[in-house]
């Protein structure tokens, strides 16, 4: 047992939380510069990749496609009509040049960032019951748990030992465990590590303010004074209520996701926003689950990462439904992350998942709009348990990164940069 105090330390480079306010601010300040230049790009076509792309547009023989596709170019605002035409009609690689291009205004120095943390699912125990989740347990079956806080404070002294400076912790809407067991368990690993502690979900903070008999404001105000530095953005999946009536009935509302998510931002709780699709979803709706937090985030500036994954099936009673869901192919995904870079031009950081689509088409969504390889995570169970699982060590992600023509660099949960690793690995001197 880890005495208070014993481990009080973080990894090189630790910084404690800013304000949500000054987060994005850096890539808000960037875009505005790069969107200047790179009208001017456009008039002059300067590139070769600008003229081939200005070629590919000028030749699409679509009237109506070729007017979004020059828009998109300009970097002027989609509508959700305008996604949806670019996702069902236009071409592949033609998508990938201009969310490219969507991500240089953001993200100029040609770098792809990654994250070094660990996943700790301190329960499974969940009252909800989503179709879609192979990891929960129903309270009383055997393999139910709850960690004990010792042993979540192991982890995360593993966790800084190997270099990681944040932990995602997430389990299930526990009935048992009221908001003193988070304030306890949260002020327990702060008085020990200096750690971010990126925690819980919608559904995670509703169901805690549900059996505690408090207000959303109280509940996430309390947390933030236990620790809480951000939250994550899982529970959206999709945010239409007709899919998520069929995935997860209890959660089929989704504003009440955005409602959330707008109260955490009111208390300077920053979070990320996610989406999974591949399920029951149709092109339509994928576009309105981005115009709904394109929009949040108009209201508040609160989403610092927009990060998407695709449906895991095996194990899960979703499929067991419908067991005519075909897997989402590589150029699904690709296409998915380039018109979510094109559309979100309020978010600044875009994540490609090579968790569920393993390591290369996770390389490739570099070319497709994303700027983030997201996390190396030392442990994963969410995953795993719907019979995906793609490993990938520190030095084999800075090689992913590198082979995909970009400078690897490793950030914190805010995307301050720890550590430049060199464009190229370096070779050994002659002697």
């Amino acid at each position: 047992m880890l005495e208070q105090g014993v481990t009080n330390r973080g990894a090189p480079g630790f910084r404690p939380a800013p304000r949500l306010s000054e987060i994005n601010q850096r890539f808000v300040d960037k875009n505005q510069v790069s969107k200047t230049e790179g009208s001017s790009l456009a008039r002059a076509g300067t590139s070769l990749r600008d003229r081939l792309l200005q070629q590919n547009i000028e030749t699409t023989p679509d009237a109506e496609l070729r007017k979004t596709l020059q828009k998109a170019y300009l970097g002027e605002r989609l509508s959700a009509a305008e996604g949806l035409l670019l996702l069902n009609r236009a071409d592949l690689l033609t998508l990938g040049g201009l969310a490219t291009r969507a991500k240089e205004r953001f993200h100029p120095e040609h770098a792809v960032t990654y994250l070094l943390d660990r996943n700790i699912n301190y329960t499974n125990v969940c009252r909800i019951g989503c179709d879609f989740c192979a990891f929960y347990r129903r309270e009383g079956e055997s393999d139910a748990y709850v960690l004990k806080n010792e042993v979540i404070f192991e982890k995360i002294a593993e966790t800084i030992a190997a270099g990681g400076t944040g932990v995602l912790m997430q389990g299930g809407v526990n009935p048992k465990l009221k908001i003193d067991y988070y304030e306890d368990l949260f002020q327990g690993i702060k008085s020990r590590f200096d750690i971010h502690l990126h925690a819980l979900s919608v559904i995670e903070v509703e169901g805690i303010a549900r059996v505690s008999r408090l207000s959303l404001d109280e509940t996430l105000e309390r947390l933030k004074a236990a620790g809480l530095d951000s939250i994550p953005g899982a529970g959206a999946e999709i945010l239409v209520d007709e899919i998520r009536l069929d995935q997860s009935p209890v959660k089929r509302h989704s504003h009440r996701w955005i409602d959330v998510m707008k109260i955490a931002h009111a208390h300077d709780l920053p979070t990320t926003a996610t989406m999974m699709f591949g399920a029951l979803e149709k092109p339509e709706h994928i576009i309105d689950h981005i115009c709904k937090i394109r929009d949040a985030q108009d209201e508040t500036s609160g989403f610092y990462a927009f990060i998407m994954w695709t449906f895991q099936g095996e194990n899960t009673e979703l499929l067991e439904k419908h067991p005519d869901l075909k897997e989402t192919s590589a150029v699904d995904y690709l296409k998915v992350v380039a018109v979510s870079r094109l559309m979100m031009d309020n978010i600044p950081n875009i994540q490609g998942s090579w968790v569920t689509m393993g390591p290369k088409v996770g390389q490739t969504s570099l070319h497709f709009g994303a700027n983030d390889m997201g996390s190396i995570m030392m442990e994963e169970n969410v995953v795993s348990a719907a019979g995906t699982s793609h490993e990938l060590g520190r030095n084999g992600m800075i090689n992913l990164i590198r082979r995909a023509g970009f400078r690897p660099l490793q950030r914190d949960a805010y995307y301050n940069i720890l550590q430049r690793h060199e464009l190229s690995e370096p070779t050994e001197t002659a002697h």
